[in-house]
């Protein structure tokens, strides 16, 4: 494995992140294809083997269960001080006042509640999930950087948003003198590069670590889009995601295929390898449920692909709808002119 600091920090992460939105409770009414506890350790067990000391999480994950799987296993199985967790606020199961989003006291509740179900005393990077339009920034920013102060935080994370709202939250930290964004978690893989206008300069000019979420963009690029898998037949989020561009995207999957080909290795290690050669990339968010497969993924770290190779999978590339930033909706336009 191989490790890199994380944005404008000390902090050295792994060069994949495994992500756990996988694991959980079926029976929660999320996601149906979520592993239970067993299968989850031993799927962090493997990510541990391989080095990976990277592991990503949320509050909202099968509502705390992924949390609770997650800290079970790394606190049986690893050592706390060499490990990087990180978990996220703004979303909970129903939209009950002062409970969902980013004030003070919903940052405040929420951060207790994810560090009982990690059964840990900090996590090393709290991501806001979304952007809050009920809440003044300078109100989330603050909470933040309270929250490192006591030291139930160490780093603070972004997530998919606008690039002028986190340029926005920046500034207001940096004018209060308050802890910064070191990472941004954003949509971004070779189906989807809108983040390329705005967002990744921004992040360069600022050195704030990419962090992507949906590297594989939901499996589409580890296959000819097709699959016979559980989450694929049942995942209607990452159907909205990604199907209607299914013609678009069509000639960049046949193209993964061919490099991967070229190097006889899976699609996903091409797909990954894509991603760790962009300009700012910490560590993609690699969601894995089988140990096998996150095997597989991790070798894309030792994949180098040629400047031809980045040419011809990035080429047939066209524009794309949005997907990831929350825009507001007119309750909250209408919620703002009240106050």
């Amino acid at each position: 494995m191989k490790y890199t600091k994380l944005g404008h920090s000390g902090l050295d992460v792994s060069r994949i992140c495994l992500g756990t939105m996988g694991f959980g409770r079926p029976e929660s009414g999320m996601f149906p294809w979520a592993i239970d506890q067993q299968k989850s350790e031993a799927v962090v067990a493997k990510a541990l083997d391989l080095g990976i000391n990277f592991f990503d999480t949320a509050n909202i994950y099968s509502h705390g269960d992924s949390e609770e799987y997650l800290g079970n296993a790394l606190n049986k199985l690893a050592k706390r001080d060499q490990i990087v967790v990180a978990t996220k606020v703004f979303y909970t199961p129903g939209n009950e006042p002062n409970q969902h989003g980013l004030s003070r006291k919903a940052i405040m509740y929420q951060i207790d509640q994810s560090l009982k179900r990690l059964k840990m005393d900090y996590v090393d990077l709290y991501i806001i999930h979304r952007w809050d339009y009920n809440t003044p920034i300078e109100e989330t920013m603050e909470a933040l950087h309270d929250l490192v102060k006591t030291g139930k935080v160490r780093y603070l994370g972004a997530s998919a948003m606008f690039a002028w709202q986190l340029e926005q939250a920046q500034n207001v930290a940096e004018k209060h003198n308050w802890t910064k964004f070191i990472s941004m978690q954003n949509h971004y893989n070779l189906l989807y590069r809108e983040e390329e206008r705005e967002m990744i300069p921004y992040c360069q000019d600022q050195d704030i670590a990419l962090t992507p979420y949906s590297p594989l963009a939901s499996g589409r690029l580890t296959r000819q889009w097709s699959g016979d898998t559980l989450r694929y037949q049942t995942d209607t989020v990452a159907k909205g995601k990604y199907d209607a561009d299914k013609e678009l995207d069509l000639p960049i999957v046949k193209r993964v295929g061919e490099i991967a080909a070229k190097y006889n290795v899976p699609q996903v290690q091409v797909a990954l390898a894509w991603l760790l050669h962009q300009p700012q990339m910490a560590a993609p968010i690699m969601g894995a449920t089988n140990p096998d497969h996150l095997a597989s993924a991790a070798k894309a770290v030792d994949l180098k692909l040629t400047a031809d190779d980045l040419n011809y999978l990035a080429e047939p590339y066209q524009t794309h709808r949005l997907v990831g930033p929350l825009t507001p909706t007119t309750k909250t336009l209408q919620d703002k002119r009240r106050r």
